[in-house]
């Protein structure tokens, strides 16, 4: 198709989306006294994202296909694009079909009860649409299991009892799928639709306007200056672009290709530097006050206020950054790494003298969700506003966006929300598969009797489970399979809701680390032009602390803020310090080198106190007795470093 047709049709699709989620958001329809029910809103979006993902990624692109695609728009020479007729059969029958429910809905769904010819006929071109959509964005994994679930509700019946489902017909399958609120346009795409893409919105402005260059000063005036503090930088920058990212693989793409060349420039391996860059965007995730869409699914599935998700988080997120943090440290010194001269690095005086309009929508989007308790979509719109005046009024670097740059930005959202999108269709679609045919009920049941019982086997098979599909799928379609799953299964056991949730969610982000898929690492190396294999196991090791945090949580209620202060100090200090010797072992360095056979034993005392209180009987004199074997082991690294000054 030739590009001076197809760049139209992709910009009014963008358009359509970010107009018709801000408009929702605003009331807009509720205010000129149209009556409309939001399942027609958001299959409306659903058609201009499926369209858009069949157009930015065509048949044959593989994964980088909007890339791929972009590029050859901008590419004034090339006259053709690399989208086929094919591809514009599926999004022009993706957009007819979804726009006729959308505009029929309300007759529709009186209609559809007796299963008439152009209601399964539009269902299941919808279906369809969505399955081809997940295939182009995420790949074939999550496809073959929900099509698994879709054969087993059609078939189930015939299975013996402890696998049997109720008799479903393909006519009643389609329709229940496509067009049903338990199903397709369900909470899961509400949540992508109305919540996360008004976030989307936000971080696309955000990095047009400067703010990615923002945090990585902000980041490099307080942390340049120290021991390996390009590393530092990268974490610090990881963690600041994560509070409106919430993608590990985003947060690579935005963070990486500034810090990466500049801690390979200060003498880190090209595989440590994609390592440090891939576990610190990968925390991106669980870093408050955005988390990425599995945290506001959480919510939902919770029904509880977003800002109850941020706080039980903030202590295992900064667990988990401080465990990096010591790392990098303790590498640096390790490889005689030491900071940037003061004189090269910016004075944190004039990055927020240049950049101080940045923290403003911040301050409205915490203040919004957490203490005049807004919705996420209204806290996040409302920051986006804000933003979008200071980008226009106050220049950054000398330069001011224009009110078109703006309009661009928010526009540009439109594409960069349809991966999110699709997961969450087809998300849906599993959710209905396992809710027409009762089998979530029957597996949780499974879960329980594997378990024999037994609290430990239990959290064992569902880490073991949310890592297996976190190594193909995002993390938010880990979380949505095994929160309706794994999840009941961990409530029934005896852990309160949250923490079984967010045991879930934390164990589904470790796929993005961890070979052989290893999204985010794999990203980072492709940038620091390093072995991929190599960065994905180093990013393992450097994120080992990832696997023990949830186990931690799920027993101490301490840990995601659920106790009194005091405890909630005593148990942080603790762990903190488990986390701090089991560095030192993986590390095999503190003040100067650690001999292996001590590095063992280091990691035995890290055990002892990252071992918590009601995990079994006995546990609290475990880790009495870890915490003075902790104490004395610093003790001998300090008196050790003080023998070898040169080291040191």
């Amino acid at each position: 198709m030739p590009l001076k047709l197809l760049n139209p049709i992709i910009t009014a699709l963008k358009a359509a989306v970010v107009v018709m989620v801000i408009g929702w958001i605003l009331d807009i329809p509720g205010r000129l006294q149209i009556g409309l029910f939001t399942e027609q809103v958001l299959v409306a979006v659903l058609g201009c994202s499926l369209a858009l993902t069949f157009l930015l990624f065509p048949l044959g692109s593989g994964p980088a296909g909007e890339e791929a695609v972009a590029t050859k728009i901008l590419d004034k020479d090339k006259e053709e694009s690399p989208v086929g007729w094919l591809d514009l059969t599926f999004a022009a029958a993706s957009l007819i079909c979804c726009f006729y429910v959308a505009i029929r809905y309300q007759s529709l769904i009186v209609e559809l009860v007796t299963k008439p010819w152009y209601g399964i006929l539009v269902a299941t071109v919808i279906v369809l649409a969505v399955f081809e959509a997940s295939r182009r964005v995420t790949g074939l994994s999550l496809v073959l299991i929900v099509l698994a679930l879709c054969t087993h509700a059609l078939f189930g019946y015939l299975l013996p009892d402890v696998f049997a489902a109720r008799p479903v017909t393909l006519s009643r399958l389609v329709v229940y799928l496509g067009i049903d609120t338990n199903a397709l346009l369900g909470n899961t795409l509400q949540i992508a639709v109305l919540v996360v893409v008004p976030f989307i919105i936000m971080g696309q402005l955000l990095n047009r306007c400067g703010g990615s260059d923002f945090f990585t000063g902000l980041a490099s005036a307080l942390m340049g200056q120290f021991r390996g503090g390009a590393a530092k930088v990268a974490v610090a920058g990881s963690v600041l672009f994560g509070l409106v990212s919430g993608s590990a693989v985003a947060n690579v793409a935005s963070v990486g290709t500034i810090t990466i060349p500049l801690m390979k420039r200060a003498g880190f391996p090209p595989h440590i530097a994609a390592s440090v860059e891939a576990v610190g965007s990968t925390g991106g995730q669980i870093a408050p006050p955005v988390m990425g869409a599995a945290a506001f699914l959480m919510a939902e599935y919770l029904q509880i206020p977003y800002s109850a998700v941020m706080l039980a988080a903030i202590i295992p997120a900064f667990l988990y950054f401080a465990a990096l943090f010591i790392q990098v440290d303790l590498e640096s010194a390790k490889l005689g790494i030491l900071g940037a001269p003061r004189s090269q690095l910016p004075r944190i005086g004039t990055v927020l003298r240049e950049g101080w309009h940045f923290v403003i929508p911040f301050a409205v989007l915490v203040v919004g969700l957490i203490w005049l308790n807004w919705e996420p979509e209204f806290a996040a719109m409302s920051a986006t506003g804000i933003l979008a005046v200071l980008a226009m009024v106050v220049p950054n670097k000398g330069k001011r966006m224009s009110p078109r740059e703006v309009i661009d930005a928010v526009v540009s959202a439109g594409g960069a929300c349809v991966d999110i999108i699709a997961i969450t269709a087809i998300a849906g679609i599993l959710i209905g598969a396992m809710a027409i045919t009762g089998v979530a009920f029957s597996l949780t049941q499974q879960f329980i009797a594997i378990s024999g019982g037994s609290l430990v086997v239990l959290l064992l098979i569902t880490a073991l489970a949310a890592f297996i599909l976190g190594l193909p799928l995002p993390t938010v379609g880990v979380y949505i399979i095994l929160a309706t799953l794994a999840a009941p299964a961990l409530v029934q056991a005896g852990i309160p809701e949250i923490q079984a949730h967010l045991f879930v969610l934390f164990n589904g982000m470790l796929g993005m680390l961890t070979p052989p898929v290893a999204l985010a690492a794999f990203a980072a190396a492709t940038i620091a032009k390093s072995d991929q294999w190599k960065t994905g196991w180093t990013a393992t090791r450097m994120g080992w602390c990832a696997y023990f945090i949830p186990f931690m949580f799920v027993y101490t209620p301490a840990l995601v803020m659920n106790d009194t202060v005091p405890m909630i100090a005593l148990h942080f200090m603790l762990v903190m310090l488990g986390i701090f010797i089991g560095t030192v072992a993986v590390v095999g360095h503190c003040f100067a080198r650690v001999q292996a056979l001590w590095r063992v034993g280091y990691g035995a005392v890290a055990l002892m106190l990252l071992v918590q209180p009601k995990m079994f009987a006995g546990a609290s004199y475990v880790i009495a007795v870890g915490a003075v074997l902790a104490i004395a082991a610093l003790i001998r690294e300090a008196l050790r470093g003080r023998a070898q000054p040169a080291a040191a």
